[in-house]
């Protein structure tokens, strides 16, 4: 089978690009969702993975300092919070334009379509964790809930799944290029 800059399949998307600029295709593992297959004859798959090979780590990064350091918690928290949530939308539809893309040319390791469709399983942790740093630090000290070390534990547990995404997002990339 051809790949992406094969004639063959350079010919098909251009007929789909001509008939319409977005392609859509349905049927993915979040069945309600409708994901792009290509756009302007171009497969969606790798521009969605360069963006979430940015966005994961850097939101995992952002993650870390802010559990790390307290002051930074709430002035750049909402920051952080908001990459980790585009992150973690951003994986689904990294795996079902990959899953399309595989349907133009041929499926690849086996490890990486199962490690990528794990992917949003460790973003999740980091983006909630993340966001329940930023609400502790928001509130005011004297309505802060539970004891004195919740936030101190809540910080841990967010390197731990920082750390631990930061290396399935190694994982999937290095299965997807061999």
């Amino acid at each position: 089978m051809g790949g992406a800059g094969s004639p063959a399949y350079r010919d098909e998307t251009a007929a789909a690009a001509r008939s319409t600029a977005v392609r859509f295709r349905a049927g993915c593992p979040w069945d309600d969702l409708l994901v792009f297959d290509t756009i302007n004859g171009l497969p969606v798959h790798p521009l969605v993975v360069h963006a979430v090979v940015v966005l994961v780590p850097l939101s995992v990064l952002g993650t870390i300092l802010i559990a790390a350091v307290p002051k930074w918690r709430a002035p750049y928290g909402p920051i952080v919070v908001a990459v980790a949530a585009v992150a973690t939308v951003l994986c689904p539809v990294a795996t079902s334009s990959g899953e399309a893309l595989e349907k133009h040319v041929g499926s690849p390791a086996y490890d990486h379509a199962e490690m990528g469709d794990m992917l949003v399983w460790f973003m999740l942790p980091v983006l909630i964790l993340s966001a329940i740093l930023v609400w502790l630090a928001r509130r005011p000290e004297d309505r802060r809930p539970g004891p004195t070390w919740l936030p101190t534990a809540v910080a841990v547990l967010a390197v731990v799944a920082g750390l631990a995404c930061s290396w399935q997002v190694y994982r999937v990339g290095d299965s997807g290029a061999k």
